[in-house]
């Protein structure tokens, strides 16, 4: 697969690689990343291989692009991608996130601005403007249809959903809420194109988390696994769901929904099964400093290498749960925005079944990960007891041919690109609260029982660490 020849440019870890990969004798792969590093108001930024025609280039087709969730840590710098690539965005969001940073007294890294002072820097450094709208399309579904026929969106992109596993298993309350606001805005939404008439095609943020974590028996595919069922018959099924949290629970609900819609009113539906994001910045949110981004640190919404790069610049052992051996898939957030992209540049036709991409750049143990990132800071590994319930280790190999052979060149994990999110942490270090950095939400009752001695006030910040660049 394209990725893993891409993901084995960093020797150390190559034996950490699930899926299949060609390599020199040497262990070295010969394929390269298209692109660079460089530096923006000091900032390193990766500056990504250009997939598709920009605004002015003859074959450019603009869209009118609704994007729901769009304040939130994928929908903000997607949205400016749209934006800046020449397409008309519309950003909805409810900023459901920023209360819960409130109810949980724990607020980004990075000082993110209110939405409208956000699109108005956008408007003053490209001259292009980005529409704001507060809308809960779980409960004002009224205002969602109005919006859409006001709009008459080419497409939706569906970001507006619960993300987190950890707030979804914290307690009773939020899984009601994860449910409620995940299945019902899904539905919404659906409901919602059909009543205002129009053909938009809908692009929906899913997750990796859908298939399970070792639970094929080999390679993932793309959404649709080939079956023999009783009698010799050979069908092309859905790939049997297998969520580890309620959070998971609630995109697998929202595949089968698709399904349904798909079959049923012939709506048109991308569905992308994303891995963890990483990094903070993208090229466009580096522009100005009222455009950053949002960097979640604590245990129940800081995604794992973020977390680790956010401890390992502060002096603070690397929190790995369990052993370490859990195998996920990983994508940096401007593939995210690049993929999103590509999906709105190639909706299925009408009458096309729903079309799944995984979206991930690439494969590693978290394990492996934590030593990466205490070889580049010189912090600690501290295992910690696992607060979720899975394996303590799992093999994961999947597909992403689909993203590849439409022309994306994915980020890999890269000492290099470490730098950025390091120099974020240091900027922002006297926003840390190291009391919320140890997990907070537990699986079930074994699993918080196994968790009870850690103690959130033990956690220290120690003296800011240099990574082995000097930076």
């Amino acid at each position: 697969m394209k990725f893993l020849y891409i993901a084995a440019c960093i020797p150390a870890l190559a034996a950490s690689f699930t899926a299949p990969a060609t390599f020199t004798s040497n262990g070295v792969a010969t394929h390269k990343i298209v692109g660079s590093n460089s530096l923006i108001d000091g900032t390193q930024v990766f500056n990504p291989f250009e997939l598709k025609a920009k605004e002015g280039d003859a074959d450019f087709e603009k869209k009118k692009i609704i994007v729901l969730g769009g304040d939130g840590f994928c929908g903000w710098p997607t949205s400016l991608h749209l934006s800046d690539a020449g397409h008309d965005v519309v950003i909805v969001d409810n900023l459901s996130r920023r209360n819960i940073d409130t109810e949980l007294g724990c607020s980004s890294l990075t000082p993110i601005q209110p939405p409208e002072v956000r699109v108005q820097a956008w408007k003053e450094v490209s001259g292009k403007e980005i529409t704001f709208k507060n809308i809960d399309i779980a409960k004002e579904y009224d205002l969602l249809v109005q919006l859409i026929k006001d709009e008459q969106p080419d497409s939706i992109v569906h970001f507006a959903e619960q993300r987190a596993a950890p707030y979804s298993m914290k307690n009773s309350k939020t899984k009601r809420y994860t449910i409620d606001n995940n299945v019902s805005g899904s539905n919404n939404l659906c409901c919602a194109i059909i009543d205002a008439e129009v053909d938009a095609h809908i692009v929906h943020l899913g997750t990796m988390g859908v298939y399970g974590y070792g639970t094929s028996g080999g390679e993932i595919p793309e959404g649709y696994i080939d079956v023999t069922l009783p009698g010799g018959r050979e069908a092309n099924i859905l790939h049997p769901a297998h969520p580890g949290s309620i959070y998971h629970a609630t995109k697998c609900l929202d595949a089968i929904m698709w399904q349904f819609y798909q079959k049923n009113d012939d709506l048109r539906i991308t569905d992308l099964h994303q891995g963890i994001v990483w990094g903070t910045n993208t090229p466009q949110t580096i522009k100005d400093e009222r455009l950053v981004n949002r960097f979640d640190y604590d245990g129940d919404y800081g995604t794992v290498l973020n977390r680790f790069l956010m401890q390992g610049a502060m002096g603070v052992p690397l929190t790995v749960y369990g052993t370490g051996g859990q195998t996920r898939g990983f994508i940096h957030v401007t593939d995210t925005a690049k993929c999103i992209e590509i999906a709105v540049d190639n909706p299925p036709k009408k009458g096309d079944r729903v079309e799944i991409f995984n979206q991930i750049a690439e494969t590693r143990r978290v394990r492996d990960v934590a030593a990466l990132v205490a070889d580049q800071t010189g912090v600690e590994v501290n295992n910690i007891p696992n607060p979720r319930q899975e394996a303590a280790e799992n093999e994961l190999d999947v597909s992403n041919k689909k993203f590849c052979n439409l022309g994306l060149e994915p980020t890999t994990l890269d000492a290099g690109l470490f730098d950025e999110v390091t120099q974020i942490v240091k900027k922002y270090k006297d926003r840390c609260d190291p009391t919320k950095i140890l997990p907070a939400s537990f699986w079930n009752k074994k699993r918080a029982q196994e968790c009870a001695d850690l103690d959130p006030n033990s956690v220290k910040l120690g003296e800011e660490k240099e990574t082995v660049n000097g930076v």
